[in-house]
């Protein structure tokens, strides 16, 4: 993985947590964002994106790591 594919995922997750629950409680907003990714995300994205949180995550919104955390559980 590159860290421009990295920077890329980073930035996208970033953005659809900005955006696909505007107004709505953090609750809200991880599982519409968890559930975005399920069912949009090829699994080498998704993989690429939890590395990423399991070892530094900094750059990621809070909504984002809750959203990630949630689908490692499932």
């Amino acid at each position: 993985m590159s860290s421009t594919e990295l920077e890329h995922l980073i930035k996208m997750i970033n953005q659809i947590a900005d955006n696909i629950a505007i107004g709505e409680s953090d609750d809200v907003a991880t599982a519409k964002l968890a559930d975005h990714l399920k069912r949009f995300w090829a699994r080498s994205m998704k993989e690429q994106i939890f590395n990423y949180a399991n070892s530094d995550g900094e750059k990621l919104q809070p909504v984002a790591k809750k959203a990630l955390t949630l689908l490692q559980s499932e």
